[in-house]
C-alpha cells in the first residue's frame, strides 16, 4: 500500500511521461490500493489554475483519502520536535510522513530529503 506525495502528483498532472506511466503500472499491481490525505489534496488545490480544476478533481477523487487523527498530530509533532531545526522539517510533511507510517504505507516521493525520519525502505522505490 502506497502513500502518494504531493510532487508525484503533480507530476502526473502536468504530464510527465515516466511517472505517468508508473503511476498506471503501481495502480494495477496494488488494485488501487494507492492513498492520499487532505494534506495533498490542499497542496494541489493551492496551486490549481481554474481551467485545470475540473480534470484534477476527477484525478484525486480516483484516490482513497487517510483522515487525520490524533495518533497521526502526536506522531507528527514528534517529528517536527526532533527534525525542525535541521532539516527545516513542514508540519505538512511531517503529517504526511507520520501518516505513512501508523498506516504501514510507504511513501511514493522524489522528495526523500523531506522525510529524515524515515529510511529506505519506508519509500516506495
Amino acid at each position: 500500500m502506497i502513500l502518494v506525495d504531493s510532487d508525484i502528483l503533480v507530476w502526473i498532472l502536468m504530464g510527465k511521461r515516466e511517472i505517468k506511466e508508473r503511476f498506471k503500472k503501481t495502480a494495477a499491481e496494488t488494485d488501487g490500493t494507492i492513498y492520499l490525505t487532505p494534506i495533498q489534496i490542499a497542496e494541489i488545490y493551492g496551486g490549481i489554475r481554474e481551467n485545470e480544476r475540473t480534470d484534477t478533481e476527477i484525478f484525486l477523487n480516483s484516490f482513497m483519502i487517510l483522515n487525520i487523527d490524533q495518533g497521526i498530530g502526536k506522531l507528527a509533532g514528534d517529528f517536527i520536535n526532533r527534525y525542525r531545526k535541521s532539516h527545516h522539517l513542514t508540519l505538512a510533511d511531517a503529517m504526511i510522513a507520520a501518516t505513512a507510517k501508523i498506516h504501514g504505507l510507504t511513501l511514493w516521493t522524489l522528495n526523500k530529503k523531506h522525510y529524515p525520519m524515515l529510511e529506505d525502505r519506508d519509500f516506495y522505490a
